[in-house]
């Protein structure tokens, strides 16, 4: 059973940073996607940023230039890195990894991290 847990979440003041964690556990054979969305109230839940087995990062409009995604597989983690963020950003975030054991697709999540970003 693959778990996913984030940390780092927390209030931040517009222009600042934030760094966004998410500690990987458990077997994952074929990774098909990896990556952090968001959800904000009354919204959707969207794509924030992700990286796809085809080797292609992708990040929403709204933050490029600003968020990092990166991994680090010695530590089975993902990270999510938050610069001059906006009032606009504020949500919850969530960890994502889609994949595939024996034909079949899995689609794991985290259970988010709230972040407010606010003076």
């Amino acid at each position: 059973q693959v778990q996913l847990v984030e940390s780092g979440g927390g209030l931040v003041q517009p222009g600042g940073s934030l760094r966004l964690s998410c500690v990987v556990s458990g077997s994952i054979f074929h990774i098909v996607s990896m990556g952090w969305y968001r959800q904000s109230l009354g919204k959707q839940r969207e794509l924030v940023a992700n990286s796809t087995s085809d080797g292609d990062t992708n990040y929403h409009d709204s933050v490029k230039g600003r968020f990092t995604f990166s991994r680090d597989n010695a530590k089975n983690t993902l990270y999510l890195q938050m610069n001059d963020p906006k009032p606009e950003d504020t949500a919850v975030y969530y960890c994502n990894i889609v994949h595939r054991y024996y034909g079949l697709e899995y689609d794991s999540w985290g259970r988010g991290t709230q972040v407010t970003v606010s003076s």
